[in-house]
């Protein structure tokens, strides 16, 4: 389980495919606390560490983690969000995020607002997730609260500390990114769909 709050950034060194699976090498800032066998979330993707080497380790994703994921975008150079699984009685500053991304969505407006950020995403709502306004979200791996809630698309807010330390600062119109939609109105959606 994880909160949603970045602990760093991590740079991808390597990307090798075998079979249907993907292994790739990041390197970061905690890799020397890691250990084999232990969950990270990459941009919202909850993956296990399999190698170490230096300050490089190794995760790796299979099929259907790709295909739910912008994993197959990735590319050696790109930064991704890191957290490690939280501490259990540690503090929850985020929202309850699991690390399985629901499906992705397309960044499709992009505004600077003084000193802030504002972030427009779209998604395809055939999945039925949905966002309240003022609701939590999870955009590769960030906990952030929903704005502007429409059926198939939200804004977000930025803060400058936020923006600096994801990879935020580097989306564009267009960028794909991992969704994970909160997952206590994942619960509520699929127990009101069994009484209709």
């Amino acid at each position: 389980m994880f909160t949603g709050i970045i602990e760093t950034l991590g740079i991808i060194k390597d990307i090798q495919k075998e079979g249907d699976n993907l292994n790739i090498t990041i390197t970061s800032s905690i890799t020397n606390e890691l250990k084999i066998d232990q969950s990270v979330s990459h941009n919202g993707v909850c993956l296990t560490v399999v190698a170490i080497l230096d300050d490089e380790y190794t995760v790796t994703a299979i099929k259907e983690t790709i295909i739910k994921t912008n994993l197959s975008d990735w590319k050696v150079g790109d930064i991704v969000n890191l957290e490690r699984a939280m501490k259990l009685g540690d503090r929850l500053d985020g929202h309850i995020v699991q690390g399985h991304i629901d499906q992705t969505g397309e960044c499709i407006f992009i505004e600077e607002a003084n000193g802030s950020w504002y972030f427009t995403f779209k998604y395809d709502k055939k999945n039925s997730n949905i966002t309240i306004e003022k609701g939590s979200i999870t955009i590769n791996g960030v906990s952030l609260t929903v704005l502007n809630s429409k059926d198939d698309e939200f804004s977000v807010a930025i803060i400058p500390y936020t923006f600096e330390h994801t990879n935020f600062k580097n989306f564009t119109i267009g960028t794909k990114i991992n969704l994970e939609f909160d997952v206590i109105g994942k619960y509520i959606s699929r127990l009101t769909s069994l009484y209709k």
